[in-house]
């Protein structure tokens, strides 16, 4: 299994607009970073996870040649703004396949409303074929298990996704006991770390570290970085043995 680094930034992605930062001005392309989503493959399946404002981008650099569905972590908009770009997709097939919360799978319908209508429904419009993921439960992508990891940004509900020996969390600031049980003997953790100091619904540095030390994955990558978190390459140097600062269009195999 492969996965592909589609976007490694915060919801305003880097660089930010209008912004002197210095990494915002960075030349090096590693801090130039999409809304947070990945592209998981293997055999002949191809899923999303998260489908963002920069989606269109993100499938036309990495060359993503199909789609059998999108796994979405939760609704806010930059994990979800990117659904109408599905249409290339979905004039291929009778429709991509979406899994998410019953309430994230409710907003979208609200939101998108000419996506998911029935009658009358706009013939340019994408299809799309909601799952509904329940906690506890777990469910198949193509011809591999995935088990929803239940955890939460601030008080918003969130989905993580265990896949085989591989598991991917953003946006998450508490995880119960029993969620972080699922995540054992894990190769490769992919996980939020916005920047060193708190903030109220993501891990920050400190809590990201002491989340891998309780985890003990083999590997981990951090994703949603934002800006003031610092140069990719400075961030790398300070970060422990087996842990890396993900970027936009790294691929990793599992």
């Amino acid at each position: 299994m492969k996965v592909y680094f589609l976007g490694t930034g915060t919801s305003q992605g880097i660089p930010v607009i209008g912004s002197n930062h210095p990494v915002c001005l960075s030349a090096d392309p590693k801090d130039k970073r999409l809304r947070v989503s990945v592209w998981i493959h293997w055999e002949s399946y191809s899923y999303v996870i998260d489908c963002g404002p920069d989606f269109r981008q993100q499938m036309l650099v990495s060359n993503c040649p199909k789609l059998d569905g999108i796994v979405y972590t939760h609704e806010h908009s930059d994990h979800t703004a990117g659904l109408d770009d599905i249409r290339p997709f979905s004039f291929k097939t009778n429709g991509v396949s979406i899994y998410a919360h019953p309430r994230v799978l409710d907003n979208l319908a609200k939101r998108f409303d000419y996506i998911f209508a029935t009658d009358d429904k706009y013939p340019g419009a994408p299809s799309v074929i909601p799952h509904p993921i329940h906690p506890n439960t777990a469910f198949m992508l193509g011809n591999k298990q995935v088990i929803p990891i239940n955890a939460y940004h601030a008080g918003l509900q969130v989905y993580g996704f265990r896949i085989d020996h591989f598991a991917y969390l953003t946006d998450v600031k508490t995880i119960d006991q029993q969620e972080i049980e699922k995540l054992r003997g894990l190769q490769v953790l992919v996980v939020n770390c916005l920047r060193e100091e708190s903030h109220h619904s993501h891990f920050n540095l400190s809590e990201a570290l002491q989340f891998i030390a309780i985890v003990q994955p083999e590997k981990t990558y951090f994703t949603h970085i934002s800006h003031t978190f610092g140069f990719h390459e400075a961030i790398q140097q300070k970060l422990p043995k087996n842990v890396y600062v993900a970027y936009d269009n790294l691929e990793i195999t599992i």
